[in-house]
Protein backbone atom coordinates (compact mmCIF):
# COMPACT_ATOMS: atom_id res chain seq x y z
CA UNK A 1 0.00 0.00 0.00
CA UNK A 2 1.56 3.17 -1.08
CA UNK A 3 1.59 6.04 1.72
CA UNK A 4 2.69 10.01 1.25
CA UNK A 5 5.73 10.37 2.86
CA UNK A 6 4.88 12.93 5.34
CA UNK A 7 2.05 10.43 6.25
CA UNK A 8 4.92 8.20 7.99
CA UNK A 9 4.22 7.58 11.28
CA UNK A 10 6.53 6.05 14.20
CA UNK A 11 6.27 2.12 13.99
CA UNK A 12 5.20 1.68 10.60
CA UNK A 13 6.88 -0.55 8.22
CA UNK A 14 8.16 0.34 5.17
CA UNK A 15 9.85 -0.50 1.98
CA UNK A 16 12.87 2.28 1.17
CA UNK A 17 15.62 1.48 -1.21
CA UNK A 18 14.78 -2.22 -2.02
CA UNK A 19 15.12 -2.71 2.12
CA UNK A 20 12.61 -3.30 5.47
CA UNK A 21 12.66 -0.35 7.24
CA UNK A 22 10.69 0.46 10.89
CA UNK A 23 10.18 4.54 11.50
CA UNK A 24 11.36 4.97 15.01
CA UNK A 25 11.04 8.78 15.37
CA UNK A 26 9.06 11.18 13.33
CA UNK A 27 9.79 15.20 12.91
CA UNK A 28 7.84 17.27 10.61
CA UNK A 29 9.14 20.29 9.72
CA UNK A 30 7.81 23.37 7.65
CA UNK A 31 10.93 25.80 6.68
CA UNK A 32 10.41 29.32 5.87
CA UNK A 33 11.37 28.88 2.33
CA UNK A 34 10.67 25.41 0.46
CA UNK A 35 8.37 22.85 1.27
CA UNK A 36 7.02 20.88 4.57
CA UNK A 37 8.41 17.82 4.60
CA UNK A 38 9.08 14.82 7.28
CA UNK A 39 12.56 13.98 8.67
CA UNK A 40 11.81 10.21 9.69
CA UNK A 41 14.57 7.99 11.84
CA UNK A 42 14.67 4.81 10.02
CA UNK A 43 15.82 1.40 11.69
CA UNK A 44 16.96 -1.67 8.91
CA UNK A 45 14.09 -4.93 9.98
CA UNK A 46 17.42 -7.63 8.85
CA UNK A 47 20.55 -5.92 9.63
CA UNK A 48 19.79 -3.48 12.23
CA UNK A 49 21.07 -0.05 10.55
CA UNK A 50 19.67 3.29 11.45
CA UNK A 51 19.30 5.90 8.75
CA UNK A 52 17.33 9.12 8.76
CA UNK A 53 15.47 10.29 5.85
CA UNK A 54 13.81 13.26 4.56
CA UNK A 55 10.11 12.59 2.80
CA UNK A 56 8.78 15.49 0.83
CA UNK A 57 4.53 15.42 0.51
CA UNK A 58 5.12 14.57 -3.37
CA UNK A 59 7.23 11.59 -2.55
CA UNK A 60 6.01 8.24 -1.49
CA UNK A 61 6.38 4.80 0.19
CA UNK A 62 5.59 1.69 0.11
CA UNK A 63 4.29 0.19 3.41
CA UNK A 64 4.65 -2.94 4.20
CA UNK A 65 2.25 -5.23 6.50
CA UNK A 66 4.31 -8.04 8.74
CA UNK A 67 2.54 -10.89 9.34
CA UNK A 68 2.73 -11.76 13.31
CA UNK A 69 3.18 -15.96 14.22
CA UNK A 70 2.97 -17.12 17.90
CA UNK A 71 5.62 -19.60 18.70
CA UNK A 72 7.22 -20.96 22.36
CA UNK A 73 11.20 -21.06 22.53
CA UNK A 74 12.63 -24.20 23.18
CA UNK A 75 16.32 -24.17 23.97
CA UNK A 76 19.60 -22.66 22.40
CA UNK A 77 22.09 -24.73 20.16
CA UNK A 78 25.32 -22.97 20.45
CA UNK A 79 24.32 -19.19 18.72
CA UNK A 80 21.10 -20.77 17.34
CA UNK A 81 17.65 -20.47 19.28
CA UNK A 82 15.16 -23.24 18.61
CA UNK A 83 11.26 -21.93 18.35
CA UNK A 84 8.12 -24.08 17.90
CA UNK A 85 5.22 -22.90 15.29
CA UNK A 86 2.34 -23.21 18.33
CA UNK A 87 0.02 -24.53 15.60
CA UNK A 88 1.91 -26.52 13.40
CA UNK A 89 4.42 -27.62 16.10
CA UNK A 90 7.15 -26.35 13.49
CA UNK A 91 10.49 -25.87 14.90
CA UNK A 92 12.47 -23.32 13.43
CA UNK A 93 16.38 -22.27 13.93
CA UNK A 94 16.92 -18.49 14.37
CA UNK A 95 20.37 -16.57 15.05
CA UNK A 96 20.63 -15.25 18.85
CA UNK A 97 21.21 -11.72 16.75
CA UNK A 98 17.74 -11.74 15.84
CA UNK A 99 16.95 -10.88 19.12
CA UNK A 100 19.73 -8.36 20.58
CA UNK A 101 19.99 -7.90 24.28
CA UNK A 102 17.08 -9.37 24.93
CA UNK A 103 18.20 -13.34 24.54
CA UNK A 104 19.09 -12.62 28.06
CA UNK A 105 15.57 -13.06 29.59
CA UNK A 106 14.87 -16.15 27.02
CA UNK A 107 13.63 -18.90 29.56
CA UNK A 108 11.92 -22.70 28.40
CA UNK A 109 8.56 -22.42 27.18
CA UNK A 110 8.15 -18.61 26.90
CA UNK A 111 5.44 -17.87 23.79
CA UNK A 112 7.45 -15.09 21.61
CA UNK A 113 5.88 -13.57 18.52
CA UNK A 114 7.52 -13.96 15.65
CA UNK A 115 7.19 -10.83 13.15
CA UNK A 116 7.20 -12.27 9.54
CA UNK A 117 7.82 -11.00 5.94
CA UNK A 118 6.45 -13.31 3.25
CA UNK A 119 7.17 -16.56 5.28
CA UNK A 120 10.85 -15.10 6.80
CA UNK A 121 10.81 -14.26 10.59
CA UNK A 122 12.11 -10.40 10.69
CA UNK A 123 11.88 -10.00 14.41
CA UNK A 124 11.18 -11.60 17.66
CA UNK A 125 9.11 -10.05 20.62
CA UNK A 126 9.22 -11.30 23.85
CA UNK A 127 6.62 -10.36 26.91
CA UNK A 128 7.12 -6.92 27.98
CA UNK A 129 7.91 -8.30 31.66
CA UNK A 130 9.06 -11.35 32.85
CA UNK A 131 9.71 -12.87 36.37
CA UNK A 132 13.08 -13.84 37.52
CA UNK A 133 14.82 -14.73 40.79
CA UNK A 134 17.58 -11.86 42.53
CA UNK A 135 20.81 -15.18 42.81
CA UNK A 136 22.76 -12.07 44.54
CA UNK A 137 21.92 -8.58 46.02
CA UNK A 138 24.71 -6.07 47.29
CA UNK A 139 23.91 -5.14 51.21
CA UNK A 140 22.71 -1.85 52.09
CA UNK A 141 24.55 1.05 52.08
CA UNK A 142 23.15 3.08 55.58
CA UNK A 143 22.66 7.05 54.81
CA UNK A 144 21.85 6.49 51.17
CA UNK A 145 18.18 8.12 51.74
CA UNK A 146 18.65 11.33 50.50
CA UNK A 147 17.99 9.77 46.99
CA UNK A 148 16.42 6.88 45.69
CA UNK A 149 19.26 4.50 46.62
CA UNK A 150 18.80 1.73 44.37
CA UNK A 151 21.88 -1.02 44.68
CA UNK A 152 23.03 -3.78 42.02
CA UNK A 153 21.66 -6.73 41.67
CA UNK A 154 22.42 -10.15 39.50
CA UNK A 155 19.14 -12.23 38.32
CA UNK A 156 19.54 -16.08 37.92
CA UNK A 157 19.87 -15.50 34.32
CA UNK A 158 22.64 -13.59 34.76
CA UNK A 159 21.56 -10.33 33.70
CA UNK A 160 22.63 -7.39 36.19
CA UNK A 161 20.05 -4.77 37.25
CA UNK A 162 19.52 -2.66 39.85
CA UNK A 163 16.55 -2.87 42.80
CA UNK A 164 15.56 -1.10 45.64
CA UNK A 165 17.09 -1.85 48.89
CA UNK A 166 14.49 -4.02 50.63
CA UNK A 167 14.68 -6.67 47.78
CA UNK A 168 17.44 -9.26 49.14
CA UNK A 169 18.75 -12.84 47.20
CA UNK A 170 15.89 -15.41 46.68
CA UNK A 171 13.38 -12.63 46.20
CA UNK A 172 11.28 -13.06 42.82
CA UNK A 173 11.38 -9.84 40.96
CA UNK A 174 9.05 -8.60 37.39
CA UNK A 175 12.22 -7.08 35.14
CA UNK A 176 11.46 -5.03 32.01
CA UNK A 177 12.83 -7.03 29.57
CA UNK A 178 13.77 -4.04 26.99
CA UNK A 179 14.61 -1.44 29.70
CA UNK A 180 16.90 -3.78 31.79
CA UNK A 181 15.03 -2.63 34.51
CA UNK A 182 13.61 -3.29 38.13
CA UNK A 183 9.25 -2.90 38.32
CA UNK A 184 8.01 -4.88 41.06
CA UNK A 185 8.25 -7.72 43.56
CA UNK A 186 6.62 -10.72 41.93
CA UNK A 187 3.85 -11.79 44.12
Amino acid sequence: MKISGVDIRPGNNIEYEGGLWRAVKIQHTQPGKGGAYMQVELKNLIDGRKNNVRFRSAESVERIRLDTKDFQYLYAEGDMLVFMDNETYEQINLPKELLGDAADFLQDGMEVTLEMYEERPISVQLPDTIEATVVEADAVVKGQTASASYKPAILDNGVRVMVPPHIVSGTRIVVDVYAREYVKRAD
